[in-house]
């Protein structure tokens, strides 16, 4: 497994395509929300099995503060570690650029994944899209 920064129009299609099948049809978001205004100014990345794409994440910078978005993986791939894999991909492109706090809207049930990250939950619980999240923050910069 590998996960690669996402530079190439097929790519990012791969990465909508995978946010599509786990968000739209399997966790019930409206596609108008699930894509959205931010996605160009994102960093994308894919983790790939087989070489076949099968998660994704994306980065946005918001307020001097790495916000990890949209992170997800095909069901089929789950539970083989690329959660992580994404994860640290994530957090070493918003070290380099120089960005020391990351934040994330985690989904309840992925609560304790995000904790054996070094995620903090720093908020109660709130719905977005109709599935109940809590904020959740890492500092960066002692990793």
């Amino acid at each position: 497994m590998e996960a690669k920064r996402v530079t190439e129009k097929h790519e990012l299609d791969a990465a909508f395509q995978i946010r599509k099948t786990v968000f739209v049809e399997e966790q019930g978001v409206p596609l108008e929300d699930e894509i959205d205004e931010h996605e160009e100014q994102a960093e994308h990345i894919l983790v790939y099995a087989d070489n076949q794409p099968v998660g994704t994440g994306r980065l946005r910078i918001v307020n001097g503060v790495a916000k990890l978005e949209r992170i997800c993986i095909l069901p089929s791939h789950r539970k083989h570690g690329l959660g992580k894999v994404i994860i640290r991909s994530l957090e070493e492109i918003a070290q380099a650029e120089g960005v020391s706090q990351a934040k994330l809207h985690a989904q309840t049930h992925a609560e304790g994944f995000y904790q054996k990250l070094g995620y903090a939950t720093a908020s109660p619980v709130f719905m977005e899209d109709g599935i109940p999240h809590v904020l959740m923050v890492k500092d960066l910069a002692g990793e």
